[in-house]
This record gives structure tokens, sequence and C-alpha cells, in this order.
């Protein structure tokens, strides 16, 4: 369009509109095809002969509200003072939304129904505004619905809009937004393609499309703004984007140039359904030089198809012979295999036809005034018409047109997938529909297989900010980015997540403990101290070691049970010490193993016993030794009150204080097998419960107490004659046992699972150790290595002289 110069010192020329558009003049012939079929027909319409006026809004608001005034008023200019009746009872159009709703502002008031065949803005529904209009193009609100299940559908969650700027684009583009936002998917970028398409402008939108990182884009706008940013497109060398196409440019045949290929190939959107009409394209060929009479746009039509002049070579173009025909050449006007908005106007001029018929065969209580007679059929009144309008239902190709209470048809689109053939033409193929009276779950279906990608791909695009979180993980939120731009964080330990994108991660029940990968709770392992264990084995081999070399020992006293050096120590208590020595290697093998009642009461019970025997053994020897020595002395009948029997007695007594201590905490409160399931732990842990921790406590204490008892009257008899006097090693090795125990408290404390059983265990076999290795190992050295000194006489004589000393 040329716009006049507007210097205001003189009066401006008219506007003039310039290149002609192929696509708008076929909906022009398709709505005087169907008029003149109606007419032809006499069916729908009985003595009635529908008539047209046309008008070219050159898709500018200002022609368009010109050209409405000048219906309304019935002249071919508007005037000042439109006539209050209108010269028209209904208009089609306009094509464009923009356009639409200047046009529909003007006859809204006039209550002159307006019935639009391309105009899909979702803002013209509202009735309170546009109380006049209908269309028989579907709402966006349908077709950024559709779109927005489409993206859920593939699973894109990084997607960038663009909008046309205009009420068209900007308002698609903004449902579109809302819609997928609500589906959990996020919008990388959001850009305005401006009106006059500046190439400043234009170079920053596909610089941010480039670096969002989306892969998949919206381009919401009319065929000539999405043609301007593509062409911005190929200039830059941008490829790899999966562009989604809205309705307007879908099938708009000037994007199927072979330039465009490269970086449209394969953009889906939607389309309205196609049919065909038949006879229509005959009626588009019938058009002559000669036929312009009936239709002034024919000769700039025919001049810009054969580029020729029909004004005797105008403009440097050759003359026009007349000869051409139109059957020989193939542009967007003859092309009727995509017969989509030509339809909308078809359906438009059936359903004004249905309505006036309606009108036509009024009934007083169906007619715009229940109760009232019907109007004067030869005074069409718009308000009339307009009822009839809003009523009408009729089918046409199988397909059902009726409009809603928003004056919107049923939403049903195709979905279309733009594919190069062999040949290198595109082809519109059909790889899905939207049906808008479905269900949710039913609205949309997809042939996934039929489509092909951009880029000749049959895998569907992958487009995110962030990929998805696999099992075994959980998103965590980036700050400062939107919720679709997040990582992806291993489950702690003890947790799972079993699904993709979880949100957060499940604990496990008690019993059972994460897997490796995090997205399954597996059986806990069950974990006690067994006989197969590497320290099981080597706990088990130290306790048999002990316990034999204590039989050892023993066979040696036994057969230098004769000497002195085995008769100057008491064997009796000897033999008796190395038994309980025995037994107290032996107890550590009821703590290797798994847990059980018997086992629990056995441990605890015969370790207390067999060390308070050996205790006891030892003090009553270290008794003797300081009695012995005592006795010694002129005068003195101390041994007559230590004799054997006397010093059985001390043993029996002290070990019948831990037998009656064990007996109570076995029947009152006895260990038992327990099962430790702590949160932050992959094993159940089985040891033994000791029951009551006051019997424990005792067991253990009255241990210590005859050991530390031991420990003074050997301490205070380590200067007695050393040959008769065993006190110094009796000494050392309750140091040794003091030491071990001592160190067992803490170390037990502080011992996680099986290796608190490990450090009893070590104790027990530590102070066993310790006090066969301190009190017989240095009686067997002499007796096997230095038998010299294991003789009567040199006990004797060195007795002597520590006497003497």
């Amino acid at each position: 369009m040329l716009e006049p110069d507007l210097s205001f010192i003189s009066e401006p020329d008219r506007m003039l509109c310039t290149e002609f558009n192929f696509r708008t003049f076929r909906w022009l012939q398709t709505m005087i095809f169907a008029i003149e079929e109606i007419n032809k027909d006499g069916h729908l319409l009985p003595n009635v002969t529908l008539g047209y006026k046309i008008y070219d809004s050159c898709s500018t608001p200002a022609h368009a509200l010109r050209a409405a005034m000048s219906l309304m008023s019935g002249q071919g200019e508007a005037s000042a003072e439109p006539n209050c009746s209108p010269a028209v009872p209904v208009v089609i159009g306009d094509g464009g939304s923009t356009l639409s709703l200047v046009v529909a502002r003007i006859l809204g008031v006039f209550h002159v129904p307006q019935v639009s065949y391309f105009s899909s803005c979702a803002c013209l529904s509202n009735k309170d505004e546009f109380p006049a209009f209908m269309r028989t193009m579907p709402s966006d609100f349908f077709q950024v619905d559709a779109l927005a299940l489409l993206v859920r559908h593939f699973g894109w969650t990084w997607v960038g809009s663009v909008a046309g700027d205009d009420a068209y684009g900007r308002q698609g583009v903004q449902i579109f937004n809302e819609e997928v936002s609500k589906l959990g998917a996020c919008v990388a970028f959001h850009e305005v393609i401006p009106k006059n398409h500046e190439r400043g402008r234009m170079s920053r939108i596909v610089e941010r499309i480039r670096h969002s990182g989306a892969r998949v884009v919206l381009v919401f706008a009319l065929e000539q703004d999405a043609g301007a940013l593509f062409r911005e497109v190929l200039r830059q060398n941008l490829t790899g984007i999966q562009w989604l196409a809205s309705e307007a440019w879908i099938t708009a045949a000037v994007l199927t140039a072979p330039r465009f290929h490269p970086i449209l190939q394969g953009s889906v959107g939607f389309a309205i359904r196609r049919v065909d009409i038949p006879g229509l394209q005959p009626f588009l060929l019938r058009l002559h030089p000669s036929t312009a009479g009936d239709d002034p746009f024919v000769p700039e039509f025919w001049e810009e198809t054969f580029g020729c002049s029909l004004q005797g070579g105008r403009g440097g173009k050759p003359p026009c012979t007349g000869a051409e025909q139109l059957a020989s050449t193939k542009n967007i006007y003859s092309d009727v295999t995509q017969l989509r908005i030509s339809y909308n106007v078809y359906k438009a001029v059936y359903a004004i036809a249905h309505a006036l018929n309606s009108m036509l065969k009024c009934e007083p209580d169906k007619g715009p005034h229940p109760g009232q007679a019907c109007l004067d059929s030869s005074s069409i009144q718009p308000w009339q018409l307009l009822h009839y309008l809003r009523r009408v239902e009729f089918t046409s190709f199988g397909e059902e047109t009726k409009f809603d209470e928003n004056g919107d048809p049923v939403a049903m689109y195709d979905l279309i997938n733009l594919q190069i053939t062999g040949n290198g033409t595109v082809e519109f193929a059909t790889v899905g529909k939207f049906d808008g009276t479905l269900s949710l779950s039913k609205k949309l279906e997809i042939d996934e297989k039929a489509i092909i990608w951009n880029g000749q791909q049959r895998q569907a695009p992958e487009s995110v900010c962030s990929s998805s979180c696999p099992p075994g993980t959980r998103k965590a939120i980036k700050p400062q980015f939107p919720v679709c731009c997040f990582d992806c964080v291993v489950c702690a330990a003890g947790e799972i997540s079993n699904q993709t994108d979880a949100i957060e991660c499940l604990k496990c029940l008690p019993e059972f403990w994460s897997n490796s990968k995090r997205d399954k709770c597996v059986p806990k392992q069950v974990e006690y101290l067994s006989y197969g264990d590497t320290m099981g084995i080597t706990l088990l081999a130290v306790a048999l070691l002990g316990a034999c070399c204590t039989v050892a020992v023993a066979v040696i006293f036994v057969c230098y049970r004769t000497t002195p050096i085995v008769r100057a120590n008491n064997s009796e208590l000897s033999f008796l010490i190395l038994c309980s020595l025995v037994l107290c290697f032996l107890c550590a093998l009821t703590f290797i193993g798994q847990p059980t009642t018997w086992s629990c009461m056995l441990r605890h019970s015969i370790f207390g016993i067999a060390f308070v025997l050996c205790i006891s053994c030892i003090l009553g020897k270290t008794i003797v030794v300081l009695m012995a020595f005592r006795a010694t002395l002129p005068g003195s009948r101390v041994m007559k009150w230590f004799g054997p029997t006397q010093q059985r007695a001390i043993i029996f007594l002290c070990t019948s204080v831990q037998v009656l201590i064990c007996s109570l905490w076995l029947a009152l409160s006895p260990p038992s097998p327990r099962r430790m399931m702590p949160r932050d732990s992959a094993r159940i842990i089985l040891l033994c419960n000791v029951g009551s921790a006051l019997a424990f406590c005792l067991v253990l204490g009255y241990i210590g107490t005859l050991s530390c008892l031991c420990f003074l009257l050997a301490f205070l008899a380590r200067k007695l004659p050393g040959n008769f006097n065993e006190a110094k090693l009796i000494t050392f090795s309750m140091l040794i046992f003091f030491a071990v125990w001592i160190a067992f408290v803490p170390a037990y404390v502080s011992s996680p699972g099986k290796y608190t059983t490990a450090t009893e265990i070590f104790a027990i076999l530590a102070s066993s150790f310790g006090l066969l290795v301190c009190l017989f190992f240095p009686k067997c050295y002499i007796i096997l290595v230095k038998p010299e000194k294991n003789t009567r006489k040199h006990l004797m004589a060195k007795s002597v002289l520590e006497k003497r000393h």
C-alpha cells in the first residue's frame, strides 16, 4: 500500500493498494461461486436472489474502515453522516484479525452481522465488545490449545515464541505462553516481528533464537511477517530449528519457494480442515478480460498473472493478446488442492443463506421476538438476520457447521507437516488432527511415523533447558532460572526415585536400602560377626590357638609335675587356672556366629564365670604366696588357716557370687538377640542385647573388683623371695588385664555393628593371653630351656642369698 504524504498544506492523495494477492482473490471468487451456486440451485432460497458488493480493504485498518462505512451508507465513498438503516444486511470479512477488530466495532453499533472467514483472534469472542461478530474460522484459543497439547505430547519443555505485531500474533502468543506454562513447559524467549521488518530488529530476533538453546520455536504471525523472519534466518544461516507454525502461514504457498526448503522442511502446524469443492476450479478458470465489467479486479489479476498490459504496453509490459489461457498457468489462485480458508468463505455464504431461509420461514414463536409477528421479508433488518444467523445449523461435505454462544464454530484442525517430495516440491502432509469437541485425552491424534522433522529426521527433536533426570536422581532448581532449568542430584543413600524427573526422593522402609542406581529399595544386608568373615576366622583361629597353648602348658606341667618349680607354685591352683583360661579362650567362640537366644545367654554368663574363676584362682595363689612368707617367721601359725581346703573355699565362694549374679540376670532379664536398623546404614545389625544393663555392669564390676584386690595383694608381695614368689608375674599380668579392659570400654561404645562384638572378643583374648603368658611362660621357659635351674638346691640357694641381702 502506498500512503499519501501528509503535509497538511494541500489535500492528500488517495491511498493506493499495491501488489496483487492471488490467494485473497481466490477467496473472493469462492464467495461469488457460492452465491451463484445458491442462486442457481433454487431450493435453499426459492424466489430469492443473492447479491453482493465487494470492497478491497488493502490489508490496512484505514481501508477496512472506509469499506465498512461505504457498505453501511450504500455509497461508493464513506459519508460523514451514514444512514441509520444500513445498505447491506450482512458483511463477510475481513480476513485479518486486526482489520476485523476495526470493522466489528462499527458494525456492532448497528447490529449488522459480520461473518469472518480468517479472523482467529480470541479477543473477537467477546460478545460484550463485538456483539454482531461471527466467524467460520475457529478462535485462536483452540489453535493455541492444540499447539500446547502438541508441545506436551513430544515432551518439549523449552520453547521459544515469536509473534507478529498485530492483535492476531500478540494475543495468540500470549495465550500460548500461558497454556504451555500450565502444562509444565517454559518459554525460552518471546519476540515480536516489527511491521516494518526493520533489519536491525529482525537480526536481533534471530540472534536471540540462536543463543536461547531452544530447538522448537513457534512463529505465530501472518505469512508476510513470517516470511520476513525466515528471510533473515536464511541470511544468518540459522539451521537446526524445528518451527511450529500458526494456521496463518503453515499452508502459505509463498513460503514453499525452494530457498525456504532447508529451514522450513519438517515444520508442523495446525490448519483448517481441507475439503474439495466440486466445480470451483472451472469457475476460477472462467475469468477473461472480457468479464472485467462484472469484476473490476479481473484486469489487474490478468496483468499480474501473465505479466502483460491490457492498456497498450503500459509500464514497459507487452500488451495482452486476450488469447492467454488460465488453465496453462500454475499459481496460488488456480491451486485447489489446499482449500481451507476458501472453504471457510464457502461456509460463510451458506450460513447466511440458511439464516435467510430460516427467516423467510419465520414462525412467530421462533422469531427474534417470540410472541410477535414475523417481519416483512422484503425489508430485511440486520438485527433480525443476526438472530437467525446465531442459530444456524447445517451440514456440508459431511461436516456440521454451527456457532456457539460466542459466534465461534466447532474447532477442527488438521496437523500439517511440510515435507519435500522427491521432485523438490512441498507437500502439505496431514499427520494428525485436533477435534475440540472431544475430551482432553482424545482431542489430539498424531501419526508420529508419518512425520518427517527438520533435517529429514524421523526422530522427534528434543527441546529442553535441562535433560530429564533419570530414575535415581531428583530435580534441583537452579536459582534465578525458570523451573524447566534444573540440575539432577543423585538421591542420598537410603532414598530412591523410581520415575523420570522426580521432584523428591523417597525414603526406603527401615528394613530396606537403596540399590547402587538409587531406583529401587532392596532388603538390607544382615550383618553379624560370622565364621565366614575374615575377622571372624581370624578371631576363631586366635581363640583356638590360645586354648591350644593353654592345653600345651597344662601338658608340660603334667609331664614335669614332680619338678621343684611346678611343686613350689601350687600345682593344684596352677591346673585350675589353666582350666579356667581354656574356658576363657573357648567362651570367645560363643560370640561368633548369628546371635540366638541361647548363644546370647551363654556368651555373657560363661564369660563372666570363667574370668571370675580364673581371677579367683590367681587371688588364692597370691594370698598363698603372701602367707607363705609370713609363715616362715618364728612362731607363726598362719599357714594352717590357708591350707588346700581354705584355698578351695575362697575360690568356690568368689565364683559362687558371680554364678548367683549370672543366674539372676538370666532369670530376670536375660540377654537376647536384637536387630538394629539404623536409618543411615545399608545393613541390619544382629547383636545380643545385654538385657539388664545393671546385671552386665555387675558382672564386669565384680571381675574388676577381684582383679583390683588381686593386683593389690600381688603388689604388696612383689619384694618377697623370688624363687617361691609369683607376685611380680601376677602384678604384671594384672596390669595387662587392666589395660585391656580399660581400653575396651571406649572401644566397645564407639565400635559400630559387628565390630562391637569383635572388640569384646579381642578384649577376652588379649586379657587371657596376658594371663597365660605372664603366669606360665616363664616357668615353661625354665622347664624346657633351663632345666638346671629347676632344682631344689638352686631354688634354696637363691632364697638364702636373698634373705642375707
